[in-house]
């Protein structure tokens, strides 16, 4: 029986007891509640491995427990504990996964919207000027001109060689007025001194140019042009971004020294062959160094590919950023989107071998310097342009050099795929399983061996995406 309790013998509330029989309980997990009476004012339980606790009515009002025990409760074993941490070492390893995966989900959800920011800005861009942000615009080079810069006294002879992508022009409608005022007025570097013309110098610059004279806003880096699920940051690069204009399913669709040359050169100039290449290969969204409209996506905005996403590079000879050259010297020719898959390391394919054959150094600087995603406003090559020739995080190969033709596919660090913006302002999630057609056939140009001009795309689904005015039907996906 339970007799008057002395002051020593009042103890905290009894929860904590409560707490600690039921875990046990739960533990060994085959008790029954046999009784459960009220008598003198206290409540007391009974389990069939015996009575364990009385506790008295009054604690759950008054604040106080009295407490005792008609059996000795014993502690938990060894082998109880180790059973505890086992389950809770399962738990953790079970809920990891699920944190990262959301994590990953908010990551992807972020890229998408900077992605639609960037196509709301193309639309008000359209709004405003009624033709769609030049890709390939600026200041083009002159005789005696100093296209980089390099040096105090050749820093008022700048120009950018008519190499500033699409994003430059977006820059004021997409809350980055400030910097669009840095670069479409002079500017004058606070170190060196050196004084720029508006729109800047060429964005080839090398780190090393930027040492000695630099220019500040091909340096900056504009949270929109990121996507969060790409971990690259600093150095080598000067400005990252993730998200690149489609110039369609040619690779013959970007300004070259190799026949048949397309389009306006550096100087701004274009003979009739240049003119009669760009209408032919230049399929695209954007049709570089050339004003263009929503009035000539005849397939259509929203089955139109306006730009895509593009990982940025973290300098482990990934094939997605990392350009290897052509086996052929020729991607455009029959087999040419499979010249550069010798050189993938069977075991880890998202890799090239160590003994790959690399692009060369070519237009000044680092080798380092010349990867994916390393110059937001830089229009050549592997920085400024995607081709829906081949696949998503499909490898990049490059004819010559970095500069000029290439197959520069899509990709991202997400699993399976990633983002592509349409010309309607949609942002869709594309995988690397789509239908990409006849991956040995030649490109489309203006010459012979090669398809003919007007053809449909022969890269399937993701061809046909690519391309703005060649009237394919199959655009469902």
């Amino acid at each position: 029986m339970l007799g008057t309790p002395s002051a020593a013998s009042i103890t905290p509330p009894c929860f904590g007891t409560i707490v600690l029989v039921l875990a046990q309980s739960l533990w060994l997990a085959n008790f029954t509640l046999d009784t459960l009476s009220a008598a003198d004012g206290h409540l007391e339980w009974e389990l069939s491995a015996g009575r364990v606790l009385f506790c008295s009515l009054s604690s759950l009002v008054g604040g106080v427990s009295i407490m005792t025990k008609k059996s000795r409760v014993s502690g938990f074993t060894l082998v109880e504990l180790l059973v505890v941490i086992a389950i809770i070492g399962v738990l953790v390893g079970l809920l990891l996964p699920a944190v990262q995966a959301a994590r990953e989900a908010a990551r992807r959800m972020s890229c998408s919207n900077n992605f639609k920011q960037l196509g709301l800005g193309v639309h008000n861009y359209h709004a405003a000027y009624n033709q769609l942000p030049k890709h390939g615009t600026g200041t083009p080079n002159i005789a005696g001109g100093a296209p980089e810069g390099a040096t105090v006294a050749n820093a008022p002879r700048a120009n950018n060689r008519l190499s500033l992508t699409w994003l430059v022009g977006l820059t004021p409608f997409i809350e980055q007025q400030a910097l669009w005022e840095q670069i479409s007025n002079p500017y004058r570097d606070p170190n060196s001194g050196a004084l720029f013309p508006p729109m800047g110098p060429d964005p080839r610059r090398s780190i090393a140019h930027h040492a000695t004279t630099q220019y500040a806003p091909w340096l900056t880096e504009v949270p929109t042009f990121r996507c969060p699920s790409d971990p690259g940051v600093g150095l080598p690069a000067q400005g990252r971004t993730n998200y690149t204009a489609c110039i369609g399913d040619s690779a013959n669709a970007s300004p070259s020294n190799q026949a048949p040359l397309f389009g306006k050169d550096d100087f701004g100039a274009e003979n009739a062959a240049r003119a009669v290449e760009r209408a032919a290969s230049g399929r695209g969204f954007f049709v570089q160094r050339e004003h263009s409209s929503f009035k000539d996506v005849l397939d259509g905005l929203s089955n139109t590919i306006c730009a895509g996403e593009t990982p940025s590079d973290l300098g482990d000879n990934d094939i997605r950023t990392r350009g290897a050259r052509s086996t052929t010297g020729n991607v455009r020719d029959v087999g040419g989107n499979k010249t550069c898959d010798i050189y993938i390391d069977p075991a880890r394919p998202r890799f090239w071998l160590p003994t790959a054959t690399f692009v060369p150094l070519a237009g000044g600087g680092t080798e380092p310097e010349q990867r994916r995603g390393f110059k937001w406003a830089h229009l050549r090559g592997i920085w400024g342009n995607f081709t829906a020739a081949t696949p998503p995080n499909s490898p990049i190969c490059m004819d010559v050099n970095n500069f000029n033709t290439g197959l520069l596919p899509a990709g991202s660090r997400h699993q399976g795929g990633c983002h592509v913006l349409m010309g309607d302002g949609a942002v869709k999630f594309i995988t690397n399983s789509i239908e990409a057609g006849n991956q040995n056939s030649a490109h489309v140009s203006s010459v012979a061996p090669y398809l003919a001009p007007g053809s449909q795309s022969p890269f399937g689904l993701w061809g046909a995406l690519g391309t703005k005015a060649s009237a394919e039907t199959n655009v469902s996906f």
